[in-house]
């Protein structure tokens, strides 16, 4: 863990180069997300992997042919899949349910809000007697956030998707898990969110929010400004860049997993 400093005490770290155009060898802004998200499978063995969004699921498999390979893969209805979509195995809902309480899956969700501590809405905007919006509904949010790790993952950072507080809680967050107690804390976990601008976690004595790290072409500023509420930054205010993909990791996203380039439609290029 490391010591933590608020954003008011911010010293502005040198901003981080420009990135190039994109070439053979140069990562776009899409890619780094994909490497971010597929890290947060790491080494996670024998579990189900259950990416929400474009830029995950490609993270996900790229987890699996790298350096997660006993991840599992589902084709999001009734079937586990291998490496090139071709069925491998049944798991019906009630399997699928069994694993989620069991533990043995971590999903990337996404986030319509999400606050310091991690609690997300994919409910409603507004008040809840009167929503000005109304959106997915809670589904199955609380169920996976305190029986199994839950990471999120946001395309379009702003302050009105990283906010003070959310206008209802679907996913728990870890302020909420404490205040229910043991029960709900016992497997409670949030690894990480990423974003189009970082990445983030709640390594930090009070489990608030902690930019981790920083896409090339971003500056921590610019990543302060579109964020409502203060994060937390690493001791001294220096924040890290976004791991840069293999060379390796590189050709399977471009050749084999995504060769259509849709992850550049949900991350545009820098």
């Amino acid at each position: 863990m490391w010591p933590a400093t608020s954003a008011a005490t911010h010293t502005p770290a040198p901003a981080p180069a420009t990135a190039t155009t994109p070439g053979p060898t140069t990562p776009t802004r899409a890619e780094y997300c994909v490497v971010a998200c597929a890290d947060a499978w790491r080494d996670s063995g024998e579990i189900l992997a259950s990416p929400m969004g474009l830029v995950p699921s490609v993270g996900a498999r790229l987890a699996k042919r790298t350096f997660s390979p006993d991840l599992l893969l589902t084709d999001g209805e009734a079937m586990t899949v291998g490496l090139g979509g071709e069925p491998e195995g049944w798991l019906p809902y009630r399997r699928h349910l069994t694993m989620v309480t069991g533990g043995r899956r971590h999903v990337m969700m996404g986030a319509s809000q999400i606050d310091r501590h991690g609690n997300q809405n994919i409910s409603c905007i507004g008040d809840w007697d009167r929503p000005d919006r109304q959106l997915l509904g809670v589904r199955g949010a609380p169920v996976n956030t305190l029986n199994n790790p839950v990471s999120y993952w946001v395309p379009k950072h702003s302050a009105r998707v990283f906010v003070e507080k959310v206008d209802m809680i679907s996913g728990v967050g870890y302020d909420s898990a404490a205040a229910a107690g043991p029960s709900a804390t016992r497997y409670h976990r949030i690894p990480r969110v990423v974003s189009n601008l970082g990445v983030f976690d709640f390594e930090t004595p009070d489990r608030s929010m902690r930019l981790a790290s920083v896409h090339p072409g971003v500056t921590v500023d610019e990543v302060i400004a579109a964020t409502g509420f203060p994060l937390v930054l690493p001791e001294g205010g220096e924040v890290p860049q976004t791991r840069e993909p293999t060379p390796e990791e590189l050709r399977l996203i471009r050749e084999v997993i995504d060769p259509k380039g849709l992850r550049d439609r949900e991350v545009r290029p820098a």
